[in-house]
């Protein structure tokens, strides 16, 4: 191992016992990261692997009275998705945190790379951005639900055809301490593989 190596090595394995303890805090209240730090959790999101190089990470900020606005498009789409209901709930899901990122993901198709491929993208870089706010003290909860798949929202927001919504990143201060769920053994969840499973009817 090189002698640099070695050094870094007791603070990497403090980063990594600090990102295991990541989980999804609610509620989210005020502060959210000031710029400086938000642009480095945009920058952690770039970092995210991207077959093709085709970049298609997009986000929109929403923040103060914008909030409001974003309640009230919410409420509209569900009262027209469901004219019996009042929307109230969905208003209020805009102003669950001082900042919502909106995720989308920019679609090239027909392409090489597939439209699912595109998307995964997308979702690593949402990871990462998670990961970054955790470490930077923050609290990031990333959620769907029908607004995320309702196009009077996605038309509202600006997206166009290529564009697909993948849900919003609510961004905040943990609004009470709390605690990550107890860890599951990675053997719950891996097992190695040796070569093709043998036919035993043969």
């Amino acid at each position: 191992m090189h002698p640099d190596t070695a050094m870094l090595r007791p603070r990497r394995l403090e980063a990594l016992d600090l990102l295991l303890q990541r989980h999804s805090p609610w509620p989210l209240t005020d502060p959210a990261p000031p710029q400086r730090e938000l642009d480095l959790v945009f920058q952690a999101a770039l970092r995210a692997p991207d077959h093709g190089q085709l970049q298609p990470w997009r986000f929109i900020t929403i923040r103060g009275d914008a909030r409001i606005a974003l309640g009230e498009v919410f409420a509209r789409a569900a009262r027209q998705r469901d004219p019996e209901e009042d929307g109230e709930r969905f208003r209020n899901k805009a102003m669950a945190a001082p900042l919502l990122i909106a995720l989308c993901a920019r679609v090239l198709a027909p392409h090489k790379i597939p439209e699912s491929e595109q998307v995964l993208a997308v979702g690593a870089a949402a990871m990462n951005m998670l990961n970054a706010l955790h470490l930077l003290g923050y609290g990031g909860f990333w959620a769907t639900g029908l607004n995320s798949y309702d196009p009077n929202v996605r038309g509202a927001l600006g997206l166009g055809e290529a564009d697909r919504l993948l849900g919003f990143l609510y961004v905040g201060t943990p609004k009470e301490a709390t605690r990550a769920p107890e860890r599951r053994a990675p053997e719950s969840f891996v097992r190695e593989w040796t070569g093709p499973a043998v036919d035993a009817a043969r």
